[in-house]
């Protein structure tokens, strides 16, 4: 039999109740909201209001498992980049620390993910290798290789880049394995950071090679002190029988130099390798759509200069004109032919895939020109068909079928799925016709682009 509680026993109980609080759990802060990045080039920028941080940076990747910062009340993070020897210092301010249910998170392992041994903890020693190592980038690429580049090279370049910047811009293949390890492995923040989906490149591979574009800068401090403006790795592949294919693994121009016509220069000096090297091709491992409008601008200038394939060309162009496609119910071939593709592969080292884009818009440039605007939907013709074999396959009339069959066991389970012609679902082909028609639509806004880049330059 139990017995009773007093009221000073009932009095108690209630303040004990009232002292217990609700635990405050800790949702986290995400990284991308209490982290800037600033790259400065001198002591005197570090806490200056006048630079901006870097945009568009995914620095959630690098916290915990699920993208987040624990344990810290108000937490800001300013980190500060030196483009001279590319270390790092970071500055952490916070309220408090507390326990949230979640931990706390190891901010400074956090960091050296991206940063690694760049990463300095005292600010005094930060300030000090704006001139102890101001001579860093001249010593990693004075034994390097500098790219000579063509005439027509140089004149693309100049189309972008100042006549004055462009006397002290140079490209350099860096050769010593030494020298490309200790930059590269200063760079790695940098391709983590501003590179989408890079991972560091293996340097002690020698089918990698590294380019660097640098500019010399006039100090009256320091001898001709070398600013990096940018970098490229390339990996060399065997081409049977006695040839090598360079393909473009990662490519940078830092943010401060970009936009500025630095990374037209540094490809324009790259396509130049190539040549000089007889390599059998040069091609872009899965480029950014803005890289790809530079290379294609690039490319379409040498094209146009290009002797063997005016002939094609222009046959091209007289069947859009005196061809109706709009009352064929096959489409046409109106590509190059495969000789003046391999021709252009030898001569110009680009290969098939980037030619055929190139010759969409050389098709549309040599139409505009001879007054075509009224052939134009022959055109969007011939490029829809392109769009539709890329995406859907060649045989378009090849797609997945459903078909009911007997069994004795379960009846909604009796089916069977196999490639095959047939009609899709009303709905589906209206789906499917409309994300078509605004392919064609993007691709005939790229092609005119390109096309007008080009008749400005020339």
């Amino acid at each position: 039999m139990g017995t009773k509680n007093s009221s000073s026993d009932l009095v108690s109980e209630s303040r004990k109740r009232r002292c217990i609080k609700d635990p405050v759990v800790d949702s986290g802060v995400v990284p991308d909201e209490c982290i800037k990045i600033y790259l400065v080039s001198s002591k005197e920028e570090v806490d200056s209001v006048d630079i901006s941080p870097l945009q568009d940076l995914d620095l959630n990747q690098f916290f915990e498992e699920d993208d987040k910062i624990y344990g810290y009340t108000e937490l800001k993070i300013t980190i500060w980049v030196s483009t001279i020897s590319f270390h790092a210092y970071a500055d952490i301010s916070f309220q408090k620390k507390s326990d949230g249910g979640k931990g706390i998170t190891d901010l400074k392992f956090c960091l050296q993910k991206i940063f690694g041994e760049n990463l300095i903890d005292n600010k005094d020693d930060f300030n000090q290798t704006f001139s102890t190592e101001i001579g860093f980038v001249k010593s990693v690429v004075s034994n390097g290789e500098v790219l000579k580049q063509n005439s027509h090279g140089a004149h693309g370049s100049k189309k972008s880049v100042s006549e004055g910047d462009l006397s002290d811009v140079e490209v350099i293949r860096i050769v010593d394995i030494m020298s490309v390890g200790t930059l590269y492995s200063r760079l790695v923040p940098f391709v983590l950071l501003l590179i989408d989906g890079s991972n560091p490149i293996d340097i002690t591979d020698p089918c990698w090679e590294i380019f660097v574009i640098v500019k010399k800068k006039r100090d009256e401090e320091v001898d001709n002190h070398v600013q990096l403006l940018g970098l490229a790795a390339l990996y060399r592949f065997f081409h049977y029988p006695n040839s090598s294919r360079l393909r473009l693994g990662q490519i940078l121009v830092l943010p401060p130099y970009q936009k500025k016509g630095y990374c037209r220069f540094l490809l324009n000096a790259l396509t130049e390798f190539a040549h000089s090297e007889d390599l059998y091709d040069l091609t872009i491992e899965e480029p950014l759509d803005s890289i790809q409008y530079i290379r294609t601008c690039i490319d379409i200038e040498r094209l146009l200069a290009f002797e063997p394939i005016k002939t094609a060309l222009n046959s091209t162009v007289l069947r859009l004109k005196h061809e109706n496609l709009s009352k064929k119910s096959e489409s046409s071939y109106f590509g190059p032919p495969p000789s003046v593709t391999e021709e252009v592969r030898k001569s110009l080292k680009i290969n098939k895939k980037q030619f055929l884009q190139c010759w969409e818009v050389l098709t549309y440039i040599s139409l505009i020109e001879g007054g075509g605007d009224k052939y134009m939907e022959n055109y969007k013709t011939v490029i829809s068909d392109r769009v539709r074999a890329d995406i859907i396959g060649k045989e378009c009339g090849n797609r997945k079928k459903v078909i009911d069959i007997e069994t004795e066991f379960d009846e909604e389970m009796s089916f069977v799925m196999f490639n095959g012609p047939g009609n899709p679902v009303e709905e589906n082909e209206k789906g499917q016709e409309e994300q078509m028609r605004e392919l064609v639509e993007e691709r005939m806004r790229v092609i005119e682009s390109i096309a007008a880049k080009v008749s400005n330059s020339n």
